[in-house]
């Protein structure tokens, strides 16, 4: 079973990967961290994260141990990530990367933006995982403030806004639910109502 994760930033679809992954018992992948992991790359290098052939070159080269590197998860790797995201040539070099994980048996369980679309679009399970902007942002800026990081709400709206715009207007791949995905918003739920959201729309897709 594929269960193929898709939203924007923030949006919860992380958190519910990972609980849907541990309640089936099968392998996640945040395919986030491979964009983070390119972005991270690029940076290492001193090249611009607009650099089309930097990215290019860095998303060749990636390993699966390059995704332990704490740092994927500083603040700001997410906007860059985003960055490197658009060049269809990191897309394409990662797409083998995150089909060879889905292929595994007896499954696994993906998250991202273009899961559903363009990485399985054969999955079994599709969810599209949403909230509005001012929700995620809120989520955010108590993540940070509770990791001892000095935050600023607006500035995390801007950035989350931004982001999404970007996401959705790309030309490869953009951020958008798959025809015949699921979609949760999950603005009024705390973690564990989403979760059992999330696992009955699953379960139902299952039986179909």
């Amino acid at each position: 079973m594929i269960i193929a994760i898709d939203g924007p930033a923030a949006s919860g679809k992380g958190t519910l990967a990972k609980r849907l992954a541990a309640h089936y018992g099968l392998p996640h992948l945040d395919t986030g961290l491979l964009y983070r992991a390119v972005a991270r790359h690029v940076l290492d290098a001193r090249a611009r994260l607009d650099d089309a052939e930097a990215a290019e070159r860095a998303a060749e080269a990636l390993t699966a141990g390059d995704l332990n590197d704490a740092h994927l998860r500083d603040e700001g790797m997410g906007d860059a990530a985003s960055i490197v995201s658009a060049h269809p040539g990191v897309r394409e070099r990662l797409l083998a990367f995150q089909r060879d994980f889905a292929a595994q048996l007896p499954g696994a369980v993906l998250d991202g933006r273009d899961i559903g679309t363009v990485v399985c679009p054969l999955a079994e399970v599709k969810l599209f995982i949403t909230a509005t902007a001012e929700e995620r942002a809120r989520r955010r800026h108590l993540e940070l403030v509770g990791r001892g990081v000095a935050a600023d709400f607006t500035a995390i709206l801007e950035d989350i806004r931004r982001r999404d715009e970007r996401d959705r207007s790309r030309a490869t791949a953009p951020l958008k639910p798959a025809a015949d995905a699921l979609t949760l918003d999950t603005t009024n739920l705390d973690a564990d109502a989403a979760f059992r959201a999330a696992l009955a729309l699953v379960d139902e897709r299952r039986k179909i």
